[in-house]
């Protein structure tokens, strides 16, 4: 039976590494892409995941005014910095692709045959074998089934979000609205009830970037837009949760451990915070660092934005993947959709640093199962990125 199941954990340790292959060779390839591409005087403004205000600008003959205070650049301590991490990304991604490959030739090294030679002895023990080679053989060929079918919303809105990435959102759009209408008729010809609830969380991605791309900008600062994005988009994850039937147990709903989350919360966001920051040199969304303002910031970034974001990536989808595939592949999926999703900035930068931080949630939702806890710390995360750091470091020589 050892001999059975060895070749399957190689199996699963090789797509594994195939599938980070693929992130990698990705992820390069946008690199590559965006630095041939660069503009060393172009600020990123937009002040998280959507950035439909630079849509508005652009459809309304603004460029540039996005309605998000930016902090001025020049070379300084943050330039120095940036050549640093321009550095150790390089260092990083060619110190990935070797490790991929060492790992792929080590896995595959082996005598692949070697599970189908058969046992010596008794006949019922060839009986045996063959019927839990039969079962492992189907059990293998139902998680390949359910892996192809999960790529495919992956490519889409990975596709979509390239597309964002290089400017194209006409096309984008499309795509993204091609995505939710495949997802939603998906039932008529796949059976799978499994398959059925993954793509009700993936639908939830496109949803998310389609209602930020059409929501108009209606105050001076983009704050209070967050709130007529993300409160119409709690209404499908709500019914997505009610729907399958997830007990708040599953969702992460608890009070367990409350007090130590919220305490450690803060200073967590605050390094995650500080690392965003020095990637992409937010600007404030908030005038100064007043109670009244840092009292709306919080609100909108805890109880909108972190909240539902994490209802989204890590209750809905990283759940529905742990229970499909395992927890390495779901980690790996949501982080990768996570850092996507912040494509709007135009930076490779952001896409993977908001996918390491996606990668830290995740692992913290999936040690503690707390709700609260990873929605506090999404929201400080942002709390610190464009409220109080760019304020106190904006006034710094060089950030």
């Amino acid at each position: 039976m050892q001999k059975l199941v060895k070749p399957q954990k190689k199996q699963k340790k090789l797509n594994f590494l195939i599938i980070v292959s693929f992130l990698a060779l990705a992820l390069l390839a946008i690199s590559a892409a965006a630095a041939s591409d660069s503009n060393p005087d172009l600020s990123p403004s937009q002040e998280t995941e959507p950035f439909f205000e630079q849509i508005h600008a652009e459809s309304s003959g603004e460029a540039g005014n996005s309605g998000v205070a930016s902090v001025p650049e020049g070379p300084g301590l943050i330039s120095k910095i940036q050549e640093h991490i321009d550095i150790a990304y390089a260092v990083g991604g060619i110190g990935a692709a070797a490790l991929i490959l060492f790992g792929y030739l080590h896995i595959t090294s082996g005598n692949p045959d070697f599970a189908k030679k058969p046992l010596k002895g008794f006949s019922w023990l060839k009986i045996r074998k063959t019927a839990e080679a039969e079962e492992i053989d189907q059990e293998k060929l139902e998680i390949r089934k359910l892996r192809l079918l999960t790529a495919a919303p992956i490519l889409g809105i990975t596709v979509a979000e390239l597309l964002i990435f290089s400017g194209r959102m006409g096309a984008a759009v499309w795509v993204h609205i091609g995505v939710v209408i495949a997802l939603s008729l998906s039932d008529i010809f796949l059976k799978n009830q499994e398959i059925h609830r993954l793509y009700q969380a993936f639908m939830l991605l496109p949803v998310l970037r389609l209602i930020n791309l059409s929501m108009p900008i209606f105050f001076e600062t983009t704050l209070y837009t967050f709130i007529f994005v993300y409160g119409p988009l709690a209404i499908p994850v709500v019914v997505i949760i009610l729907h399958q039937r997830d007990s708040p147990e599953q969702i992460g709903i608890t009070m367990k451990h409350f007090v130590p989350y919220m305490l450690i919360s803060v200073p967590l966001g605050f390094l995650l915070g500080l690392g965003e920051y020095l990637t992409i040199r937010s600007g404030y969304l908030i005038p100064d660092l007043g109670f009244e303002n840092l009292l709306k910031l919080t609100i909108t970034m805890v109880f909108f934005v972190g909240l539902v974001e994490e209802l989204i990536f890590r209750s809905i989808l990283q759940t529905r993947l742990e229970k499909a595939l395992s927890v390495w592949e779901a980690l790996l999926i949501t982080s990768l959709m996570f850092g996507l999703m912040h494509s709007g900035y135009g930076t490779f930068h952001e896409i993977l640093y908001t996918g390491f931080v996606g990668l830290i949630m995740g692992l913290a939702f999936y040690k503690t199962k707390s709700l609260p806890f990873i929605a506090v710390l999404h929201g400080f995360v942002n709390v610190f990125l464009f409220g109080i750091l760019p304020h106190q470091l904006g006034i710094l020589p060089g950030l």
